[in-house]
């Protein structure tokens, strides 16, 4: 059995990803790991450890102690707060990463390391992305993502150190608040839909980016990691993606349950940049050939279960 550790295990992934992990492999094999206090529901089971990642030795103490061989490494400066403390970003988001590495080659450990679009920048081919392209990302966070990957595939090529990932689209969850990323608007348009009846969208009218609902984002995850190391020609890290829309297909989506929702626009220069630099559409085709991917979701059933849920949890 599987012996895991979850670094950002309160993030937006991470906090979804540990349920998961814990329901296939167990509580006790999955140790959550953060820099903040454990803040999970106390029915959720399984140890807790504060992680600081950029200490190299709290990592080996923890990796020794419950004996892990596979890491979720989900500890990260997303998009909009990297570019506004890009210092903080390149610390947490490479020098931790190394530091996860380095265990993992002294310790034998598997690695999955998520990427993102924002590995890509403007002028990678924007429509059907391909898997091997131009990667000169314009933000922070974009250039500790593609160093992510060439550390990644670095230490799997020099040190045989199983490394994997995913280039992450926007990630859409009713279960944690956003964590500061560009594609966050389409996390917060179903709470104002909801609660207020109206949203101002920090994106302008037409800016098309991939999304994916945290179900298929969770599954991609485990996937790539049980994956037949065989067959994968690439590892660090594969396009994957479910839909593809702009504010207004995603504010006609929920018009179709919420008919009175009202939609304007106030930009936000920071993060409109951000979104211009990335991907309309990314082609996974290369997940699917290696490994499988196959997502679940589309626009219209992730927003149907999304409202659902949301109606639950904000007891509306």
């Amino acid at each position: 059995m599987k012996k895991i550790l979850v670094t950002g295990s309160l993030g937006q992934i991470g906090s979804e990803l540990v349920s998961e992990l814990r329901r296939r492999y167990g509580n006790e094999n999955v140790v959550a790991t953060d820099i903040r206090r454990n803040l999970r529901d106390k029915s959720d089971e399984g140890p807790y450890e504060y992680l600081d990642c950029l200490d190299p030795f709290q990592i080996i103490d923890i990796v020794k102690k419950y004996n892990i061989d596979t890491v979720y490494h989900l500890a990260a400066l997303l998009s909009a707060v990297a570019e506004a403390k890009p210092q903080d970003a390149w610390n947490v988001n490479v020098r931790g990463l190394f530091n996860i590495l380095e265990a993992a080659r002294l310790y034998k450990l598997a690695i999955f390391t998520p990427s993102s679009i924002g590995a890509f920048g403007p002028s990678t081919p924007s429509v059907n992305t391909p898997q091997d392209t131009i990667q000169r990302p314009s933000s922070m966070y974009g250039v500790t993502k593609v160093a992510g990957e060439l550390l990644c595939d670095y230490y799997h090529t020099k040190f045989g150190v199983d490394t994997r990932g995913v280039r992450y689209p926007g990630i859409i969850s009713h279960v944690a608040p956003p964590g500061g990323g560009t594609t966050d608007y389409a996390v917060n348009i179903f709470y104002d839909a909801l609660q207020t009846g109206n949203f101002k969208c920090f994106l302008k009218e037409g800016t098309r980016l991939d999304m994916m609902y945290m179900p298929d984002a969770l599954e991609a995850a485990i996937a790539v990691m049980e994956a037949d190391p065989a067959k994968l020609l690439h590892r660090n890290a594969f396009n994957v993606t479910s839909m593809s829309f702009t504010p207004e297909m995603i504010a006609a989506e929920i018009r179709k349950h919420i008919p009175s929702f009202d939609m304007t626009y106030e930009v936000d220069p920071v993060r409109q940049g951000i979104a211009d630099s990335w991907p309309d559409n990314m082609d996974d085709s290369s997940a699917r050939e290696e490994w499988g991917w196959s997502p679940v979701y589309n626009l219209e059933t992730m927003t149907s279960d999304m409202l659902e849920k949301l109606r639950i949890k904000l007891k509306l």
